[in-house]
């Protein structure tokens, strides 16, 4: 008669080991090694002497570290009942079902939604998501329009009403390269001629045409350098200003221009 195989427990002699995972409904996990067969070992318990037959399907490999015992691998989790050890169910529990309600039937597969009830939600969410971009455009059109309308109508408050009708517009045909001399070449001599002050930064020269109805006025870092930037009429009040290159025009400065 052949003799069972020998089993990795039977080379620790007797040093204790534990079982990985513990064996369940038992306290203390640490054992000696007794004896084996071809299809299961006998260990003993170290603390209640307990014996218990173990498959060997059921174990699995030895660890070398002995700190602080042996560790014996389990293939399984198990649990101590009836004397024998058995491979350990973990049972769902069911909740119970509240007073007055009837137990819910499982749902067939076949009754499970499709797709396509999703499909229509999130469609449904782009849509209002596309609305409220709509929605949120057209409040913003709005405020815009109401900016630029509110800025024409001030634009338009500002700027001086032309109180003084002449048929006269020869201003129109001088541009900001114009100097005195250009001026004067277009328009004639000036019945006066006064510059705003002897020294400054920017120097300002008017030249006023009774006979046409309004001053000409000129601009510059010196007085060479002054050239055509607008015309007032004779109550000192813009009538006309040159376009600049960055935009605008120089009617806000002949605004702020006292009368000299």
């Amino acid at each position: 008669m052949s003799l069972p195989p020998i089993s990795p427990l039977e080379n620790l002699g007797n040093r204790r080991f534990s079982f990985y995972p513990p064996i369940l409904n038992i306290e203390h996990n640490e054992w000696f090694f007794r004896r084996g067969t071809w299809s299961e070992i006998l260990v003993v318990n170290s603390r209640s002497a307990a014996e218990i037959w173990i498959p060997r399907r059921f174990l699995g490999e030895v660890s070398q570290i002995e700190d602080p015992v042996v560790i014996v691998g389990l293939t399984k989790e198990l649990e101590y009942k009836a004397g024998a050890v058995w491979p350990h169910q973990r049972r769902v529990i069911e909740m119970p079902v509240a007073v007055g309600e009837t137990p819910r039937p499982s749902q067939p597969a076949s009754d499970v939604p499709a797709a396509a009830p999703v499909i229509g939600i999130r469609t449904e969410s782009v849509t209002d998501s596309r609305m409220g971009k709509l929605i949120g455009f057209t409040m913003l059109v709005g405020v815009v329009a109401s900016f630029v309308a509110v800025n024409v109508l001030r634009e338009g408050a500002l700027r001086p009403r032309m109180t003084y009708n002449t048929g006269d517009q020869g201003y129109l045909q001088l541009t900001h390269a114009d100097d005195y001399h250009a001026v004067v070449r277009t328009l004639g001599e000036p019945a006066q001629d006064h510059w705003q002050s002897e020294t400054g930064a920017i120097q300002f020269r008017s030249l006023w045409y009774p006979e046409r109805g309004y001053f000409v006025i000129l601009m510059g870092d010196s007085r060479n350098s002054a050239r055509f930037i607008g015309a007032m009429d004779a109550q000192w009040h813009p009538i006309y200003g040159i376009a600049l290159r960055a935009g605008g025009t120089t009617l806000s400065t002949l605004r702020e221009l006292k009368k000299f």
